[in-house]
């Protein structure tokens, strides 16, 4: 079961940190674009690190893992919590969640791979591969269900095979047998091609086809046409019970009102696998968003045609409310100016983003073992690297050389805050309190005046009140002074 939320943009144990580790920040120019590009990436990082732990702690997330690609590099990954039952083994970048609806976009790319291959066209009716998917039309001028309206939610199939397997103890997900048979029992919603409807069974059909077309189950074609060729070895269209709470993080349900989760029981989506099978990992969609962002720089094919990839990223079906978007298995989304593409995951006990920005190459990754809003985290991380990509005070800091390494870390902030975190940023300070799920617009930047005192700079760049630390005798910062209120340094 999928919750599509990329419009509304996704601790006790740390994870080892991939690409990033914390160094001393002077307020220096850096010495070319390139150092200045990562080095802003550094610092819009370092508050996404802290953020997340954040998140983690005041949500009570039990294990939440976060990466960041650029280009061919996963360039920061980080686990946060733990992933067992006991709440002892840390979250990492090589945890494996279930990724439930992401699943989606591998069997949108085995149909495209299928048509790139002559076997299949997604403007043929459906039954033209599936004679038995021969559901009852909607009433009204009704054309045929085919693979392009099932890739863009727009056939106007049901959301689900008929079966209750989203809730309840067990999860009882149809057979592939028991799948097919009860197709032809089911009714369309609409006439296809009229409104958007997003369905688990249409996408479970267009893995159907693949298999049909190909003479191969579904997990033999993706593992040896994709999963295999890409090296995503952690990555598998089934649920690796055996590895639960030994690298793969087990499911914990929603809060209840006393602030607890129920520990969930594992699931198997047998015949729904193509809608919501897979798991994986941080650093394995890291992989797979990489193959994205070297297929369409290259054009050099793998897997697909860059062009095949094109068609799948653009926008081929909008809902007549205007709101909704999507491509063949991609849903595409906008955040100011800027075109996102990607698929979000909801399955019992666990939530999963995949998110890539294809003009920057870069994507984000967020996987947690609670269904708690990751296209939320999604939308912060990419909100923080653009906040800080460019970003220049209007007029130069007082002071070079500043020791803003000395004032980073978290503040008090009660009663109005739980706390307050302090970063390097731009050769100032970003300050975020905690906890927040839109830290892009709650970030406040101060300016350097020097020795210990910082000023507050405003949305037009101008100045507003001062902000002074404070220190001890020893010269160990202890606090900030803003509006005659001191906010403790916490250790």
């Amino acid at each position: 079961m999928d919750t599509i939320r990329m419009r509304r943009a996704v601790a006790i144990g740390l994870a080892a940190t991939v690409g990033w580790a914390p160094v001393t920040a002077l307020a220096q120019p850096p010495a070319s674009a390139e150092a200045a590009r990562k080095a802003a990436r550094t610092e819009a990082l370092r508050v996404v690190d802290g953020w997340l732990a954040g998140v983690r702690d005041f949500e009570d997330i039990p294990a939440l893992t976060a990466g960041v690609v650029v280009g061919d590099d996963l360039i920061w990954a980080k686990g946060y919590g733990t992933l067992d039952a006991a709440r002892k083994i840390p979250a990492t970048p090589k945890t494996v969640y279930s990724i439930c609806s992401i699943s989606k976009v591998f069997t949108a790319v085995a149909v495209m791979r299928e048509q790139e291959a002559g076997r299949l066209s997604i403007d043929q009716p459906l039954t033209s591969y599936l004679s038995w998917a021969t559901l009852k039309p909607a009433q009204g001028d009704s054309g045929p269900v085919t693979l392009r309206g099932l890739l863009t939610h727009s056939a106007g199939l049901p959301r689900e095979s008929d079966f209750p397997y989203w809730i309840g103890e067990t999860y009882p997900f149809p057979t592939q047998a028991q799948m097919r048979a009860k197709t032809p029992e089911q009714a369309a919603l609409f006439p296809p091609g009229r409104w958007f409807q997003y369905s688990n069974l249409g996408i479970t059909l267009a893995g159907e086809a693949v298999e049909a077309t190909s003479g191969q189950s579904y997990a033999a074609y993706v593992q040896a046409s994709i999963l295999g060729p890409l090296g995503l070895k952690d990555t598998q269209p089934s649920f690796p019970t055996a590895r639960l709470g030994k690298d793969m993080a087990v499911g914990w349900g929603a809060r209840k009102r006393d602030g607890t989760r129920d520990l969930l029981n594992t699931f198997d989506t047998r015949g729904i696998a193509p809608a919501a099978g897979f798991t994986s990992t941080v650093e394995d969609l890291g992989r797979f968003a990489s193959w994205q962002f070297r297929l369409a720089r290259t054009e050099t094919p793998e897997i697909l045609k860059a062009s095949t990839l094109h068609e799948m990223q653009r926008v081929q079906f909008v809902d007549p409310d205007w709101r909704t978007y999507w491509g063949l298995g991609f849903q595409v989304g906008r955040a100011g100016n800027r075109t996102y593409v990607g698929h979000g995951g909801s399955c019992p006990g666990y939530e999963t983003l995949l998110r890539l920005h294809m003009d920057s190459q870069t994507a984000v990754i967020v996987m947690q073992n609670t269904p708690d809003r990751p296209g939320d985290l999604g939308a912060g991380v990419f909100g923080l690297l653009q906040k800080r990509e460019g970003f220049a005070f209007k007029a130069p800091a007082a002071a070079r050389g500043v020791p803003l390494e000395d004032y980073a870390g978290r503040y008090g902030g009660q009663p109005f805050a739980a706390e307050i975190l302090v970063s390097p940023w731009a050769g100032g300070l970003a300050v975020l309190r905690l906890p927040s799920r839109t830290p892009s617009d709650d970030l406040q930047i101060l300016k350097a005046k020097g020795g210990d005192v910082f000023v507050r700079v405003r949305q037009d760049g101008g100045e507003a009140e001062e902000v002074i630390f404070q220190r001890d005798k020893a010269g160990k910062v202890t606090g900030m002074l803003t509006f005659s209120n001191v906010r403790p340094k916490l250790p």
